[in-house]
């Protein structure tokens, strides 16, 4: 960088508030000058823009962006100082992209640029999706917002060179429409542009593990179960120090919420959060930390003993309940299903409490009673009938052969509920319901949108043993709609299909669920590709 230009003097100069270069040849003449004006911009965040004889010279001189200036170590230099600066990055980056600019310094971005999704997922194109990801990056380092996401604010502001995080967020999508897995050929594309750049080793790992693995941690949240001591080995093993770990939870949160204002919710924010603390415990090999189900009782009876019972006075109901249970719930959780049941453990009648989740978003229900063939399928109906949709199942068979099942459920359509009087609704006519026995009606069948009618996301089913070979993890993927589960529920009961866990995340236009199952039909081959095909049958839309 000149120092004759770090006070915008020599070619260029203020104008009406405004960046102008003297020289309407500047560009032609000296292509660095380009890549420079942007970063006096940023320099100077008082002045608005560019002049617009400035922006014209600009345009005419897009094309000096080749190799040879991309080879060159000042604008390399000057680029990453773009990347660098407290303020302005992600205007700074839009205006590239916008005069054509960014796509010819990086040319696997160019082949980005306007590119659609045709998923229903992402409603940005491509290029759009990738700047939203890093401006959202960037809110996070701003101290007015740190109140919207307490975890990530705190995280990123102590990450050192954030930068990276913008790099990667830049390459993260940058394969897609390629073919093959963009993820991987993404990675190929960002290590080049590190080596390129002169970055360090650390740092070009950083980056390139981070393209590479930017879907693992929200796969892993969203679909598998993280009471499960071995999932949370399993995705510790992944990452190579807390600072990848910490990398990758900022990148994921940045991207979901980069796709559509619709997708992102508190209850994917708890399942994101509830990862990254298993997995940095077991990355530092916390033993004090409440990971295993004797720490989880321990914390739960202090609460009830905050609460006033008296000692032993869980004894009744814990004695009934499998290790399993305590790692599928936290302290909260099992001392809210105490509080209710302790008193009513051989109860004959169904028992029903529901409330608004500590989370801050959903409702959180409890149904207690004699386990009975069909009940998961005949919850589903229940939530189906108010139009309220299942985020969460924990389904968990008592020794003495209760249900003792919990639900998270959400409201699509975000009504302005008047929360307790709903809240006492669901408690009486779900009881009602289980107890009269009526039969399960059909799943609704409402109106399809326009874009699940003409544009179906093709339905997928994966079906496959765990581990141990105790239990069988089934991941759905379909066009979402009301009355989806109830459907697969009922089917679960034709198979005599016993449910341990269930995940159901709603992606824009698609339901992506996974399902922890057993049961004795899994183990025959025929009734286990029988299974599937009604499941598939049942999944699949017929585009219009």
């Amino acid at each position: 960088m000149r120092a004759s230009r770090s006070g915008i003097t020599g070619c260029f100069q203020i104008r009406d508030n405004r960046l102008k270069a003297i020289d309407d040849q500047l560009f032609e003449r000296e292509p660095d000058a380009i890549l420079e004006s942007f970063y006096l911009l940023q320099q100077h965040p008082e002045l608005s823009g560019m002049s617009a004889s400035t922006l014209r010279s600009l345009w005419r001189a897009r094309y000096r962006v080749d190799h040879q200036f991309r080879r060159d170590t000042r604008n390399q230099k000057c680029f990453m100082q773009l990347l660098k600066a407290p303020y302005a990055v992600t205007r700074t980056l839009r205006d590239l992209n916008r005069y054509g600019i960014l796509g010819r310094y990086i040319p696997v971005f160019g082949r980005i640029v306007g590119q659609m999704q045709y998923d229903l997922y992402h409603i940005y194109t491509v290029d759009e999706h990738t700047l939203t990801v890093i401006r959202n990056l960037r809110r996070l380092t701003i101290p007015e917002l740190a109140h919207e996401f307490p975890l990530a604010s705190r995280l990123i502001n102590h990450f050192q060179q954030p930068e990276l995080l913008y790099l990667a967020a830049l390459f993260h999508d940058i394969a897609k429409g390629r073919g093959g897995d963009h993820a991987q050929l993404g990675a190929i594309d960002a290590r080049r542009f590190c080596q390129l750049h002169h970055l360090g080793t650390a740092e070009t790992e950083l980056v390139t593990w981070l393209v590479r693995e930017h879907l693992f941690f929200s796969a892993t949240a969203q679909k598998q179960d993280l009471s499960d001591q071995e999932t949370i080995e399993r995705f510790a093993r992944r990452m190579p120090s807390e600072r990848h770990l910490i990398a990758l939870y900022l990148l994921t949160i940045c991207d979901i919420r980069g796709t559509s204002p619709t997708v992102w919710n508190a209850w994917k924010a708890k399942l994101m959060d509830e990862l990254f603390y298993a997995c940095r415990r077991q990355l530092a090999h916390d033993d004090g930390q409440p990971t295993g189900s004797d720490v989880t009782k321990r914390e739960a009876t202090r609460l009830l003993r905050l609460y006033g019972l008296s000692p032993h006075t869980e004894d009744a109901l814990w004695q009934q309940l499998e290790d399993s249970y305590f790692l599928r719930h936290t302290a909260n959780e099992i001392a809210w299903h105490t509080r209710r049941l302790w008193h009513s453990v051989q109860t004959t009648k169904p028992i029903v409490r529901a409330r608004l989740s500590p989370d801050g978003e959903g409702i959180r229900t409890l149904i207690y009673m004699p386990d009975t063939p069909g009940l998961f399928a005949r919850i589903c109906a229940f939530f189906d009938k108010i139009r309220y949709n299942i985020v969460d199942a924990r389904i968990h068979t008592t020794r003495h052969h209760y249900a003792l099942d919990s639900f998270t459920i959400l409201d699509p359509q975000n009504q302005d509920t008047t929360y307790r009087d709903f809240l006492s609704y669901i408690e009486y006519e779900l009881t009602r319901y289980l107890e009269s026995g009526s039969p399960i009606t059909a799943p609704s069948r409402p109106r399809l949108s326009r874009q699940l009618r003409h544009f179906p996301p093709a339905a997928e089913i994966q079906l496959r043993p765990d581990e141990n070979d105790h239990f069988h993890t089934l991941q759905l993927t379909a066009g979402d709609r009301p009355g989806l589960l109830l459907a697969v529920a009922q089917i679960f009961d034709r198979y005599q299909i016993h449910l341990q866990l269930a995940k159901v995340s709603t992606n824009g236009e698609r339901a992506e669920d996974t399902f922890l199952i057993f049961g004795d039909s899994l183990t025959q081959l025929q009734t286990r590709t029988q299974m599937e095909r009604d499941l598939l049958q049942t999944l699949t839309i017929v585009p219009v």
